[in-house]
Order: structure tokens, then sequence, then C-alpha cells
């Protein structure tokens, strides 16, 4: 059987994929586990959501399953999901629980777990939660049945935190930012006035089931368009549950989360606070963001697609900045996760602090056309294993020299092989990848 527990979390259409039987079980699963490895007292659990119509019935699913285990109940309301892992840490809970579906239609919705101090739960607790749905379970009764109690003051705790982690001011600054009708709509404006800029709120009126439609990271064209009709200095763009961002610079122009993380390097470089002197991405982050580290003398390490890799790597390192290009970024030495907030706002401060304008910090690096073929096989471990395709790569890597990259992935969900080329010419990077697809598709 397939494993329940996604690369982040559980996720599904909800009340049909992810019923309130299956939230309950998963929290009152969670709570025994995490009772069993600490009975030193009654487990305290965080509970937040975005949004989404759905995220009302799960969450009370979820509620009624951590207290049926003998958990208490802090409810947050509400927040974004890189919130509810600081709200674990600052309220001294043991596990937060998270009912987003990210960036996905307002159908689907998921759950998030993170134990102790805001940290992802490792592989081995998931599992050992998983099992525990079918395991017979004894209830408690009486008082020790969990206690259930709102948190009055978790957005201000939230946002002071960010405020204390932004080393300039962003007054001065006028920044358009699209919520996406989701986790962020009160959060973000809210933290970006107190931080001194002047905001200009998009898609910052959710009703249940306007999430991420047509707005937000997935969909900037009206932010683009928004940001250069006022005037303002730069966009940011949020998607569902906030935990990445994207922004736009003033002419309008998408500066993407590879971007964002070179200038955030630099930055900390010349601050001394990049350790090791050390960016972490994914191995899809564009080959602009190599080719710059290299220049201001940046090593790049990179890992595995998934926020959660770029996680294990940063914590195994002792490093400081990493992310994704999607615009998944991880300070450490201020959020457990990616925090699309905490990334607007130490961005925005850079601009504020050295006066210059998005498009020229950005401009530290240059992205290289980047093609990515979806190929539909048969067997990805063929393709894999096929020394057609090998030395098919070989020479396309050849051709291509230092001013090019190849990447062949499997999906992890689909029998599907992506073949991603870079090179500085689009055309060359696109025949190219339709070469390989074209023996991609001949091996399996």
């Amino acid at each position: 059987m397939a494993r329940l527990f996604g690369t982040d979390g559980v996720r599904g259409l909800a009340n049909a994929e992810l019923t309130p039987e299956l939230a309950m079980s998963i929290a009152a699963s969670a709570a025994r586990v995490l009772a069993a490895h600490d009975r030193s007292h009654r487990p305290v659990a965080i509970v937040g959501r975005d949004p989404r119509a759905s995220g009302e019935m799960l969450e009370a699913a979820v509620v009624a399953g951590l207290a049926s285990a003998g958990a208490d109940v802090l409810r947050v309301g509400v927040l974004p999901t890189p919130a509810v892992a600081f709200l674990v840490s600052d309220l001294s809970a043991d596990l937060g629980v998270m009912i987003s579906a990210s960036h996905n239609p307002m159908p689907d919705n998921g759950i998030k777990l993170f134990g102790e101090g805001g940290h992802k739960l490792p592989d081995g607790i998931e599992d050992e939660i998983e099992a525990g749905l079918a395991a017979p379970a004894t209830r408690p009764t009486g008082a020790q049945i969990g206690r259930v109690s709102a948190v009055e003051d978790a957005l201000d705790r939230y946002t002071t935190h960010l405020l204390g982690a932004i080393p300039h001011s962003l007054a001065g600054l006028r920044v358009v930012v699209d919520c996406a009708n989701g986790a962020a709509s009160a959060a973000a404006p809210e933290a970006y006035r107190k931080a001194g800029a002047e905001v200009i709120a998009l898609h910052a009126e959710p009703d249940g089931v306007n999430i991420n439609e047509d707005c937000g990271s997935t969909h900037p064209g009206e932010l683009r368009a928004a940001v250069v009709r006022h005037g303002a200095d730069l966009g940011i763009a949020h998607d569902g549950d906030a935990d990445r961002c994207l922004a736009v610079d003033a002419e309008g122009n998408l500066v993407d989360g590879d971007q964002i993380l070179a200038v955030l390097a630099v930055a900390m470089a010349e601050a001394g606070e990049l350790a090791e002197t050390t960016l972490v991405a994914t191995v899809m982050s564009n080959l602009g963001l190599h080719l710059a580290m290299r220049e201001h003398e940046i090593a790049l390490r990179t890992t595995a697609v998934g926020d959660r890799y770029v996680l294990e790597e940063l914590r195994a390192g002792g490093f400081t900045l990493g992310g994704e290009q999607s615009g998944h970024v991880v300070l450490p030495a201020h959020a457990t996760t990616g925090d699309g907030l905490l990334t607007a706002m130490r961005l925005m401060s850079r601009v504020a602090a050295t006066g210059k304008p998005l498009a020229e910090l950005a401009g530290v690096m240059r992205r290289l056309p980047q093609v990515l073929v979806n190929v539909r096989v048969a067997d990805k471990a063929a393709v894999a294993a096929s020394s057609a395709v090998q030395e098919a790569v070989a020479a396309v890597v050849e051709e291509l020299g230092d001013e090019g990259r190849v990447l062949l992935r499997p999906s992890g969900t689909e029998q599907l092989v992506r073949v991603m080329v870079e090179a500085t010419a689009e055309q060359t990077a696109q025949a190219a990848a339709d070469r390989l697809a074209g023996v991609v598709a001949t091996v399996s």
C-alpha cells in the first residue's frame, strides 16, 4: 500500500479522500504517539488552518481527535503554516497541526504536522502515526480528556516575531501584496505595515472558496500589472498557506525563488550571516544561480526536490539559508520551515537598506532559459538503467559544456520522467530537451 504521508503531510480531495473520520484518526494517533514518547505531561497541540471551506469541518475533526486522545488543544484560527510552526515553539507545545493544501485548488485540503520546536516530523514518527490508525486504543475519560481553548493573540505573537527578524525598517517602500485569498490575508498586510511599508493588498478577502483562484504565486499576472499601475517599489505573491513567496520588481517582472535566494545569499554573506559561506538549493535551481554564487565565492549545495530535503541539509550542515525555485525559502535562525512572510520581509529589508531597486538587486543572477519536458513511460527504472539514455545525456552535456545543464528526474507520484535542459539560448535548450525526450520515449 502507498504511504499515507507524502513529502508535505497528508493531502487529498476534502470529504472524499481526506475525510473528517481520517482527519480525526490521524490527530488521535499523533497525540497517542507523542504521549508514548514522553509520558511526563499531557501533550499540547496547536491547531491552525487556511480559510478554505473544508478547513472548518476538518479543524473540528482534528480538535476532536486530539482531545479524545488526551491532548490539550490550542486553536489559533486562520494563520500561515509557518506561524503554526513558530507557535509550537513559542507556546512550548508538543505538536502543531496545520490544515491546508497550500497552492492546491480549493476542493483539496491537507494535514501537516510539526513536532516539538516547530520542526517537521521525521519519517519514522509519521510511520508510527500511520500504523496507529489501525491499532486499538483505550480512550481517556473524565478529567483525562483533553481541553480546548483559543489563543487570542496568535497573530500578534507571529508578527512580533517577524519584526524581530529583519535588519532594516521597510519605511519608504510601497508594496503590493497578493495574499491568494489564503492564510496570509490578514497576516501579511499587517506585518508589512507594522514594519513600515505602505501596503496595497490584493486578493485578501477569503470567502472559503476563492483561495488560489486565479491569484497568488501560481497566477501572478494581476500582481505584475498592479505593481506598475500603483507605482510600487515591488510586489509580493504568496500561496494559499503562505509558506512561500515570489516577488515582482517595479517594472512588473517576476523575481522567482532562485533570484530571491541569490539576493539574500549575497546580503547575508556581506553581513557575515551566511554560515560556511554556503547556500542550499535543489537540483532544479537554475544554472544562473550556480553561476552567480560562483562569481560571489559562495558555495552552493544541492539536494533532491522538496523543502524537506533542503531542511535536512540545512540542519545537517548548520547552514543558514536554503530554498527552492518555487519560492520556499528557509532561514533557520528565524524559522523551522519555509516562511513566505519572513522571506518577503528580508527581501524588502534589503531593498530598503541599499536604496537599490529590486530589479538591480535581482540582477546579481541571470536566469538561463530552462526547458522541462514530461515524458510518460511504462517503467521509470528501465529508463534509469538504459545505456541509450545515458549516452544521449552524455552527448548533450558535452555539447553544452559549462553553459548548460541536463537533469533527468523520475516523478515521485506518476509514471513520468522529467527531462530538464538549461542553456544560454532557449532554442538550444528546447532542441536538446526534445531530443532527449525522444530517446526516453523509445526506451520504455
